[in-house]
């Protein structure tokens, strides 16, 4: 809503979109004459980005006009764009106005607290003790304040073993792990968080977790030890078994146990740049064995040796595996 009336969705994503090239430090010339198009080609472009500067006016974050300023010399802040934008998401001011920011995950894993490169692992210690290794291709926020300990995982996976406290004060300072799909609870735990599109799947090893999807909050469930759950916003899928070679990631290592080729080259592709397939005809052969993650080629090397494939690489970055002739 904007000034009692609604914005039409296309028209606040557009907004949304256009604050995201101004705050990028990277907007040409050409993407400020577009911007300017844009912004006059109709009354309702204008008045969804009045809105933004209002928004942000209020929040403290950016002064009215100052958008309009950095578009017209080229050089936004580096610092306050950061602090201004990662406010606006964590608030959920943007997506509660309906200018929704939070639909740009190419610009919320630039600006995460913590990212991993393809094929990157990193471990974090957070201040209250708990330790997090993220896997590869992944993009983690976190916020700590004295109510709760709230961290978002934007995209990839974590492993995580959460600081050891009283119960009363875990129920005081929550630690909360969110996801587009939903919010994770941890109980006093270790587990690993993996997501994906609009799909998380939870692993406990240890402890519990409270999952509860975020559309539909009367769903909420405690996953045990030993249990796997995928969920995404709309609900919560079945209980499954939590193994720990589930998590041998973190330890440089894929572990395949009779594991369909399609599905194996899908997480194998997730630790390599380019693009990884397989013939049709062959996705269902089963691959079973331990990988060390350091060197992907040479793993892709090692499967004709135990399947009646061949690799087919016109470039590193394309590779497909077919039928062996």
């Amino acid at each position: 809503m904007a000034g009692g009336r609604p914005i039409a969705p296309a028209v606040a994503d557009a907004a949304a979109a256009w604050l995201t090239v101004l705050m990028s430090g990277e907007a040409s010339p050409q993407d400020q004459q577009r911007w300017q198009d844009w912004h006059s080609a109709d009354p309702e472009h204008a008045r969804a980005w009045s809105h933004i500067e209002a928004v942000t006016a209020r929040m403290g974050l950016l002064d009215p006009g100052a958008a309009y300023r950095s578009l017209a010399s080229g050089q936004p802040s580096s610092s306050g764009r950061r602090r201004a934008l990662k406010l606006l998401a964590w608030s959920g001011a943007v997506g509660a106005s309906g200018l929704l920011l939070t639909r740009l995950p190419a610009w919320q894993q630039a600006m995460a607290d913590y990212r991993t490169g393809t094929g990157e692992q990193r471990d974090l210690v957070l201040d209250d003790g708990s330790r997090i290794t993220l896997n590869t291709a992944s993009a983690l926020d976190v916020r700590f304040d004295a109510r709760q300990r709230r961290l978002h995982l934007l995209r990839g996976e974590a492993y995580i073993v959460t600081g050891h406290g009283t119960p009363a004060a875990n129920e005081q300072r929550p630690f909360l792990f969110d996801t587009a799909a939903g919010r994770v609870q941890a109980l006093g735990t270790r587990f690993m968080l993996r997501h994906q599109g609009d799909r998380t799947e939870v692993w406990v090893f240890e402890g519990a977790v409270r999952v509860t999807p975020g559309a539909a909050r009367a769903a909420t469930r405690i996953v045990q030890s030993g249990q796997r759950l995928a969920f995404d916003a709309r609900g919560l899928g079945p209980l499954g078994t939590a193994d720990e070679q589930s998590a041998a990631w973190k330890d440089g290592l894929i572990v395949a146990d009779q594991i369909r080729l399609d599905e194996f080259l899908a997480d194998l592709g997730r630790y390599r740049s380019g693009i990884l397939s397989c013939d049709p005809a062959i996705a269902g052969l089963k691959v079973s064995g331990v990988f060390p993650l350091r060197n992907t080629d040479q793993i892709l090397a090692t499967l004709p040796q135990v399947l009646p494939v061949r690799v087919r690489a016109p470039t590193r970055y394309w590779v497909t595996l077919e039928a062996a002739h």
